[in-house]
């Protein structure tokens, strides 16, 4: 199904999925008896986890019921033991298409977030907008990942198709994975947005590791990750990856590269914007 099908499709593929993946035993329950032709829960157990009656459950997961109200999402997430952001996921598949809004507005950064990555110093950071759109990012990203980023170009094309960035990011695929989940997650929320639809689209297309992955039907939201970067010059770099985000600006971020005061990466990054614009071409350090 294409990525920006909105519907009680989406819905039903997402509580399918869950359902998979959940055991009686890690429900609680005894299993129904009969042969089992699924890997989790069957569809009339989780009804009786969820408090609902199997022919409605079997609507949802069937397309055939096109919201839900929220005792209904709080009781599945409950039977289903969904996280928050998945919860979230759910609430929003659930809920009414929502009106087309700002996000087919042009991007411009908001003007505390710059701010921020000004006074965070000598700190990689990018400034992500809607549909991972660069807004604005500093010279210490692109010497810590070897390309600068314009702005208007999108992050997550460079992070999940281009070669450079499996060899600059040690534990990629860690990273990678949890990119398609926040995508999934912004996708739940701006259904309509066919511009973030064709993106999702074209990954999937383009990469297998996306496919699986969004097939895989995981719900990311901006979650704090440990980065390990390779450098030719320098070696390997660790930093603490953190989003920064405005009430009145949500789906803008401001992504910031951390490093532990004093630490071996702390000193290495000193050096490697000492180098300045030559920093690709400096010898690895003995």
């Amino acid at each position: 199904m294409p990525a920006g099908t909105r519907s009680n499709e989406a819905l039903g593929e997402f509580l399918r999925s869950r359902r998979d993946r959940l055991t009686p035993a890690q429900a609680g329950i005894t299993p129904f008896p009969g042969p089992r032709r699924v890997p989790g829960l069957r569809k009339e157990e989780l009804a009786v986890l969820a408090g609902i009656s199997p022919d409605h459950y079997s609507r949802l997961e069937q397309g055939r019921q096109t919201t839900l109200g929220e005792d209904v999402c709080a009781a599945l997430a409950r039977a289903l033991q969904l996280d928050e952001r998945e919860s979230e996921h759910l609430r929003a598949l659930a809920g009414p298409a929502p009106h087309r809004d700002a996000w087919e507005s042009p991007q411009r950064p908001e003007p505390g977030l710059l701010r921020v990555m000004t006074a965070i110093g000598d700190l990689p950071a990018v400034l992500l907008g809607r549909r991972s759109e660069v807004l604005a990012s500093n010279a210490a990203l692109g010497a810590v990942l070897g390309t600068a980023f314009a702005p208007g170009t999108q992050f997550l094309r460079w992070l999940l198709l281009e070669p450079p960035a499996r060899d600059r990011i040690a534990n990629w695929d860690d990273f990678a994975r949890a990119a398609v989940g926040s995508l999934r997650y912004e996708l739940g929320r701006h259904p309509g947005d066919h511009k973030l639809s064709g993106l999702i689209d074209e990954l999937r297309a383009r990469s297998p590791d996306v496919a699986r992955w969004w097939d895989e039907q995981g719900v990311v939201d901006r979650t704090s990750l440990t980065k390990r970067i390779v450098h030719p010059g320098i070696g390997t770099l660790e930093f603490g990856i953190e989003a920064v985000t405005t009430p009145h600006q949500p789906d803008q971020r401001l992504v910031i590269y951390t490093v532990e005061p004093g630490s071996p990466t702390a000193r290495d990054l000193a050096l490697l914007l000492s180098w300045g614009p030559a920093a690709e071409l400096m010898p690895r350090s003995s």
